[in-house]
C-alpha cells in the first residue's frame, strides 16, 4: 500500500494475489513515475499498466487490494478494460487511483511491510477504503512451492493483523474489503507448471480453505468481504474463462470482480463531490469563481 500526495480525494487500493514488479512496468520502474502515470489514468487516459496492488486514495479515505503474479499475455488490472482500470473510469474526477506492484507477494511480506506503505499522521493515510486481495500464493503447495507458500493458521493471522493495524493508523473496519482469491482451475494452470519443468503447485481444494479462513476474518473482524471464490463458481458453473491460464484472471474476470466489487466501493465513496465544475458551468467571464474555493461539486 502506498500514498500519494494529490489534490483530489484518493482510494486506496492494495493488491497482493495477482502483480507485477514495479521493474516490469512499461514505463519504468519508480513508484514516483508510476503515481504521474496513474494519475493519467484517474483523468481517462487509457493507458496500459501492468497491475500488483492497486491504490486508490480518497479525500477521506482509501482502498487497498492486495494481488500477485502476472504475466505479460494476463489482463492486469490497470490495463483496459482491468478491474483496477474499471474503478479509476468510474471514479474519475473523484479519487486518484495509483497502481503499485508486489509480484509474488504472500500475508508474510505484505504484514513485514504495510508500515512503510500507511503510516498515520499523514493526511492522506485516511483512506475511504481498503480492499485487501491475498491468498493466490498463500495457498501454493508447501511440497512444490515453500517459498510462496503461508500454513493456513498463519494466512488467517497475517489478515488480521493487517485489519488490525489498519485500525491503528485511524482505518477502521468498516472501510475495509476483504476479497478472497479466486478458484483455481487446475487442469489449466498444470499446463502453465508442467512448461516451467515443475508439477502442479495449487489445488482448488486447498485455495478453497484459505478461501474459507479469509471469510473467517472478515466475519471476526467486522470487515466487507468479496467471495470471489465462492460467487465464480456458484451454482457449478464453468469458472474456467474467468482465468487467463488456470490462476490469474482473465478479461472476463476482470469484469466479473470489478462487477461485485463496485457496489461495496460505491456504498464508500457515494457521498464523495465532484471535483471542479464541468467546463459548461465554469463562469466565462470570472472563471476564478468556479474554479477556486474547495473544488468540490
Amino acid at each position: 500500500m502506498h500514498l500519494v500526495a494529490a489534490p483530489k480525494p484518493l482510494l486506496y487500493g492494495v493488491v497482493s494475489t495477482w502483480e507485477t514488479d514495479w521493474r516490469q512496468w512499461p514505463e519504468g520502474g519508480s513508484p514516483e513515475a508510476n503515481e504521474c502515470r496513474t494519475r493519467a489514468v484517474v483523468n481517462g487516459q487509457k493507458r496500459a499498466f501492468q497491475d500488483a496492488t492497486a491504490l486508490v486514495h480518497l479525500k477521506n479515505g482509501r482502498v487497498a487490494i492486495k494481488r500477485a503474479l502476472l504475466k505479460e499475455h494476463r489482463k492486469f488490472s490497470f490495463h483496459q478494460g482491468g478491474w483496477g482500470a474499471s474503478l479509476a473510469d468510474r471514479l474519475a474526477r473523484k479519487c486518484d487511483v495509483l497502481n503499485r506492484g508486489f509480484s509474488g507477494y504472500n500475508t508474510r511480506w505484505a504484514k513485514i511491510i504495510l508500515p512503510r506503505l500507511i503510516k498515520k499522521g499523514n493526511i492522506l493515510d485516511n483512506p475511504v477504503a481498503v480492499t485487501i486481495f491475498f491468498g493466490a500464493n498463500d495457498s501454493a503447495l508447501k511440497d512444490e512451492n515453500p517459498k510462496q507458500h503461508i500454513p493456513l493458521d498463519e494466512y488467517v493471522a497475517n489478515l488480521k493483523s493487517i485489519v488490525q493495524y489498519l485500525r491503528s493508523v485511524d482505518v477502521p473496519e468498516n472501510r475495509v474489503i476483504l476479497i478472497t482469491p479466486p478458484p483455481l482451475c487446475e487442469a489449466a494452470w498444470e499446463k502453465e507448471c508442467l512448461a516451467k519443468g515443475c508439477k502442479l503447485n495449487r489445488l482448488n481444494s486447498v485455495v478453497g480453505e484459505y478461501a474459507s479462513g479469509c471469510l473467517r476474518v472478515a466475519r471476526d473482524c467486522g470487515t466487507d468481504v468479496l467471495d470471489l471464490w465462492a460467487l465464480m463458481q456458484q451454482d457449478g458453473q464453468d469458472f474456467s474463462s474467468y482465468l487467463s491460464d488456470g490462476l490469474h484472471l482473465s478479461p472476463k474476470g476482470n469484469e466479473f470482480l470489478f462487477s461485485h466489487l463496485w457496489p461495496l466501493i460505491e456504498k464508500k465513496v457515494s457521498s464523495l463531490p465532484l471535483l471542479l465544475p464541468y467546463w459548461r458551468d465554469i463562469a466565462e467571464a470570472k472563471p476564478e469563481l468556479s474554479l477556486l474555493g474547495d473544488g468540490d461539486h
